[in-house]
């Protein structure tokens, strides 16, 4: 025995020799603790599981640190099937002693095994469900629940117990009798054990012990006998001229039963049934209540990422813009790049200009001011060259009557030189020979608008007036 102010070990002295602690009442009260310990060790020995929980409970009263006690309580918890009562014992009795202490074993051998923790978890379960069925008066559905709890633990004394009790309530002595005969084996003396087991020996034998008494002579002259649910009591001397009577009287009494079986049994099972029913009904509402609000708020959800997605998609076509702008410039700049890069390479420069959409780029209502000083800064550079190279393509394949390549070669030959009178008379020509009577003639009038009092508009208007006219 250690000090509590000090934590050396203490003499036979009333006092601690190191601090001068007065240790009397503290020896006293350890001493207790310890005799009401080895009167719960004792108990345990035998088998007296009820009495050595009440020992161990007390003994902790007196000394809450007594790590012994509390591995001892929850092996007896653990026997009587009471695993979470026995965890509780041993997860305070671990964290009082962190080292050294058998009680890490007990907790391993349950908590390591998934297994067994799945079936600890199903016989908790399973047994309160049995009790919500008594609570109900649905004691056959609380049978059949118990007896799966005790296939699952069958050390589960007060599974074992309530089981008896509903055998005792239906009359079934022997089975409730089985019940209690394992519990005095699991725990010799259970008080509520021994109890119901005194009121099932008096209803088995009911006689026994009392010789000559009334209930046996009363016994002994009448006869006893089961027709199906029924027990028929009949006296032994009943004389002949008294048998229509009793058969009368049997009759009444199967009459009489069967109208408490309709008129009490029958409503209170289909009240039950019906009960059921209604918290079924009940259960299945409030799902599909559930189940509406969740598809309310996801349809919700998708309306309103729908209004988002179109205002995305609104924002990004007014930051594209709807004349291809964004492209455009993107086109431009490859375009001053490449030609920054590479002088020469007129053809780059040409093809990244073609890119843009835009027919007007020079106009500063479509584009910004720098942009369009871009462009007509590098068309001043690139466009003579490019104009030319393409007039060249389109005059060559104009003169080998290719006609289908001539048009787009002239066609970019004028829009990078509008000055190119040659460019756009060609380009008339090509489609005039194509046969493309609209398109030659509004190039035709180009050309005697845009170049007005020459050759070639001089040509023009005789062209337009062999087609039928200038309009």
């Amino acid at each position: 025995m250690i000090c509590y102010q000090c934590g050396c070990n203490l003499s036979e002295h009333d006092y601690c020799t190191s601090c001068g602690a007065d240790v009397a009442l503290y020896k006293k009260i350890i001493y207790i603790s310890n005799r009401f310990y080895n009167e719960g060790l004792e108990r345990a020995q035998v088998r007296d599981l009820s009495g050595a929980v009440t020992s161990l409970r007390q003994c902790l009263k007196f000394n809450k640190n007594n790590v012994e006690a509390r591995n001892l309580l929850g092996l007896v918890y653990f026997e009587t099937g009471e695993v979470v009562a026995a965890l509780s014992e041993w997860v305070i009795s671990k964290n009082l002693r962190p080292k050294k202490n058998i009680a890490d074993d007990y907790i391993d051998m349950i908590q390591t095994n998934q297994n067994r923790l799945d079936l600890i978890n199903q016989t908790i379960k399973k047994y309160n469900q049995a009790l919500t069925y008594c609570n109900q008066d649905s004691l056959d559905l609380a049978v059949i629940q118990l007896k799966k709890v005790l296939s699952l633990n069958p050390k589960f004394i007060r599974a074992h117990q309530l089981l008896a009790l509903l055998y005792i309530n239906s009359e079934e002595w022997e089975k409730a009798k089985r019940e209690l005969t394992k519990c005095i084996e699991i725990d010799t003396n259970n008080t509520a054990t021994l109890r119901y087991l005194k009121e099932v020996d008096e209803m088995l034998m009911p006689e026994e012990g009392v010789k000559n008494s009334p209930r046996k002579k009363r016994k002994e002259e009448i006869v006893k006998y089961q027709s199906g649910n029924e027990t028929i009591i009949q006296p032994v001397n009943m004389k002949e001229g008294k048998g229509v009577s009793s058969l009368l009287n049997l009759a009444l009494g199967i009459l009489i039963g069967l109208a408490v079986s309709f008129f009490l049994i029958l409503p209170a099972r289909i009240q039950t049934a019906k009960a059921g029913i209604d918290e079924e009904l009940r259960k299945v509402s409030e799902q599909s209540n559930a189940k509406s609000a969740t598809i309310d708020e996801l349809q919700l959800q998708i309306s309103q990422l729908s209004s988002e997605n179109d205002g995305l998609n609104q924002d990004l076509q007014n930051y594209l813009g709807t004349d291809g702008s964004l492209q455009s410039a993107d086109s431009l700049m490859k375009a001053a790049q490449a030609y920054l890069t590479a002088p020469e390479d007129i053809t780059a420069v040409a093809d990244y200009l073609d890119e843009i959409e835009t027919e007007n780029p020079e106009d500063e209502s479509d584009h910004s001011e720098a942009y369009t000083a871009l462009y007509n800064t590098l068309m001043e550079l690139v466009g003579p060259d490019i104009a030319a190279a393409y007039y060249s393509d389109g005059s060559d394949a104009y003169r080998m009557e290719n006609y289908e390549d001539a048009v787009p070669n002239l066609e970019k030959a004028f829009k990078y030189d509008p000055s190119n009178e040659d460019a756009l008379f060609d380009l008339a020509n090509a489609y005039y020979r194509l046969g493309e009577e609209d398109q030659a003639r509004n190039a035709f009038l180009r050309v005697m608008e845009l170049f007005p009092d020459t050759e070639k508009a001089g040509r023009a208007e005789d062209i337009l007036t062999e087609m039928g006219g200038q309009d």
